[in-house]
């Protein structure tokens, strides 16, 4: 596998380099741009190829690209971007080009949401629907009360509220699944745990299932073109059970509901630093396999 650098050793950027010393990838180079003011020297004398940008700083094509000038070739920002191309594992990797040399690894919970999004409207076509992620505490929160700028809500103490937060996050599906453009948004709540998520999809299909024929498609789907990606449990999980846990996505079958055969709600929980910093590695290894 190509040598693989981190910028930004936040919590992704740790994840991800624990994920590449279990998959026995070769990691050359890690920084933080803002503790090291010589950090494209340092890049440059490590030789790094695939840069993972996960400082949430540089996320346009403009910016990411000051990488190159330390010898990179591939940048992949663990975010969503305003205009580099945006992948996610398990749904558009065949989009990829090898000229792209700078990708968007879209969000966390795009990655959780879109395989699902992609198995439902596959089988069953999504008119449109609405998504709410009960999300984990992030680095960018407050301790406590305090200054926030425009989203007054976002400056409320992270440990002792839930706090609605807008989200990107189902927009960003109808980037990677352009049928879908337009027919889903949501919302986010910040909730008091360290990590693990969970989505609530709600759907209106336009061809009529009973919930049972829904759980079997995405267990298919779980067991076949998205093993490893896409997981299926019939257990009584709670959001602990899926700590450290790699798949980008775990369809809860109990937790999710119908009330008719066209319109059904859908429940997912993912490791929202784990399981995303193993696809950052799947995808640098499918874009070594292009070159």
């Amino acid at each position: 596998m190509s040598r693989i650098g981190i910028n930004g050793f936040g919590r992704i950027g740790r994840l991800v380099l624990r994920a590449a010393i279990e998959d026995c990838a070769f990691v050359v180079a890690i920084n933080d741009p803002f503790l090291n003011p010589h950090y494209m020297a340092y890049l440059f004398n490590a030789g790094a190829e695939y840069i993972v940008e996960a400082t949430g700083a540089f996320l346009t094509m403009e910016k990411a690209a000051a990488h190159f000038v330390g010898g990179a070739r591939k940048v992949i920002i663990t975010a969503p971007s305003p205009d580099a191309p945006m992948f996610v594992v398990g749904v558009n990797l065949e989009l990829y080009d090898k000229e792209m040399r700078i990708v968007s690894m879209a969000s966390c919970t795009t990655n959780c949401l879109a395989p699902l999004a992609k198995v439902i409207h596959e089988n069953f076509e999504i008119v449109e629907g609405l998504m709410t992620t009960v999300h984990a505490i992030t680095a960018t929160q407050k301790v406590v009360d305090g200054p926030s700028g425009k989203q007054w809500r976002d400056g409320r103490g992270a440990s002792q509220n839930i706090i609605p937060a807008t989200t990107g996050a189902a927009r960003a599906v109808g980037k990677v699944i352009p049928s879908l453009n337009g027919k889903l948004t949501g919302m986010a709540l910040r909730v008091p745990v360290a990590d693990v998520s969970v989505v609530d999809l709600t759907v209106r299909l336009n061809k009529p299932a009973p919930y049972e024929i829904i759980k079997k498609k995405i267990m298919e789907a779980a067991s076949g073109p998205l093993k490893g990606i896409l997981a299926y449990t019939e257990d009584e999980v709670v959001s602990s059970d899926f700590l450290h846990d790699s798949h980008s996505c775990t369809f809860d079958a109990k937790a999710g509901l119908s009330l008719n055969d066209k319109f059904v709600k859908l429940i997912a929980w993912y490791d929202n630093e784990y399981g995303y910093s193993r696809r950052v590695i799947d995808l640098i290894r499918f874009m070594q396999k292009k070159e």
